[in-house]
């Protein structure tokens, strides 16, 4: 067997791609001098945030996360209050409920997005029909049931909080991931589809809705002329110099996503005939921007693994694999890959928190698991997938080799 030797230069999981317009911004932003929250770089960021989704305001901030506490707060959410959650995801999803003292209830993840389960959330309310909020994100940048997902807040007067950070650019029915909630977020984490560095942005169709978040994010000052300061605020705004990076990113976004299918559809095509299957995609629904490609092994292929807090154990099969075990052969040739968000629920610092499954309340059902069909999904697919090198970077010979030691993982 050929030997595959590490790459010289390692590829990511995800990356910057910057185009050479970024620097002109952030230059203007230095020869003008406006370095700090004001200047003409934010005003056409949030214009081009707004272009793009359809979205009637748009509010730029330093983070994703900033935006989505901002819509926790706008959604009306106080102390003690129990919001419903995505469970799998990342956790500034859930982290800025914590922010206002409220209780996060996470909601089970199904099988045909990995995202929110309607079914689940509609368990929920019969449990807890006196929540208001829901904060629902978009995995991967692959849209959830959105249709149904908003049908059942609607039947129970529940406000949508939209969590888009990974899925700018993705739509639904022909429109676009950041605009279904009351109060929408994306981000652009250096990391994300495009990049600022960091940064983000709050969406809403709402202009007292804006208004409100533009006071919040600028530490809550009033129009007087010294500092009048009537309810908490926030030092939350975007920079002219991070809005400089956004803006010279955004013409390119198309042309990211491309590049992104077009990883996720060599993947599938390179990966057949292993008992495995890519991230799935409703694409009767929805188009995704391919932010990220993963892969989850059939349970029938499923290996022996065995995973701590912060430690892992695996031992090979033939023809099976774990995702350590493909983990751990990526990263040998200098490439990154990285397991599935681990769901909310499994967390320790939520580990008491509510969690609710399409069978009802699953904190029971945690151990149950059928061949394909588990009680708790999240935990299933947690425990069968992963993130794959996915650096529209990555040339289509590093990704055929990353291919072969997957392949060599089973064998």
């Amino acid at each position: 067997m050929k030997e595959i030797k590490p790459f010289e230069s390692k590829v990511w999981l995800a990356s910057p791609t910057m185009h050479g317009d970024e620097i002109k911004y952030v230059q203007e932003a230095y020869d003008t001098n406006w370095m700090s929250t004001v200047g003409e770089n934010i005003n056409e960021v949030e214009r081009l945030a707004c272009e793009k989704t359809g979205s009637k305001y748009a509010v730029a901030l330093a983070s994703g996360t900033s935006a989505l506490h901002l819509a926790v707060r706008l959604a009306g959410v106080k102390p003690g209050d129990k919001v419903f959650c995505s469970d799998m995801t990342f956790a500034a999803t859930v982290n800025p409920v914590m922010y206002e003292g409220a209780i996060p209830v996470f909601i089970d993840t199904e099988y045909d997005t990995w995202n929110m389960d309607p079914v689940a959330l509609e368990k929920a309310f019969e449990l807890y029909p006196e929540v208001k909020v829901v904060v629902v994100a978009h995995l991967y940048g692959t849209p959830g049931k959105i249709d149904e997902i908003k049908a059942v807040c609607d039947k129970h007067n529940a406000i949508i909080v939209e969590d888009a950070a990974e899925s700018l650019g993705a739509t639904y029915k022909g429109k676009q991931t950041g605009t279904f909630g009351n109060y929408n977020c994306i981000s652009f984490n250096g990391n994300k589809i495009i990049t600022g560095s960091s940064g983000g942005m709050l969406l809403t169709d709402s202009l007292e809705a804006a208004n409100k978040a533009r006071k919040w994010s600028t530490q809550s000052r009033e129009n007087a002329p010294w500092y009048q300061h009537e309810e908490v605020g926030y030092n939350y705004r975007m920079s002219n110099v991070i809005a400089g990076v956004v803006r010279g990113q955004f013409p390119h976004l198309e042309e990211h996503i491309a590049q992104k299918k077009a990883i996720y559809e060599r993947y599938k095509e390179g990966l057949k005939g292993l008992p495995v299957e890519m991230n799935p995609i409703d694409f009767k629904n929805s188009e995704p921007n391919y932010w990220l490609s993963c892969l989850i092994i059939k349970p029938e292929a499923m290996g022996k693994q065995v995973r701590g807090e912060q430690d892992f154990l695996f031992e090979h099969e033939k023809g099976k694999s774990t995702p350590q075990e493909i983990l751990k052969a990526i990263a040998d040739i200098n490439a990154e890959g990285r397991p599935i968000w681990k769901p909310m629920h499994m967390q320790p610092i939520y580990r008491m928190n509510p969690f609710v499954t399409k069978n009802g309340n699953g904190r029971a059902q945690t151990n149950a698991y059928i061949a394909g069909d588990a009680c708790d999904v999240g935990m299933d697919i947690f425990n069968r997938g992963l993130c794959l090198p996915s650096d529209n970077k990555m040339t289509p010979e590093q990704q055929d080799v990353i291919i072969e030691v997957i392949k060599r993982c089973f064998e």
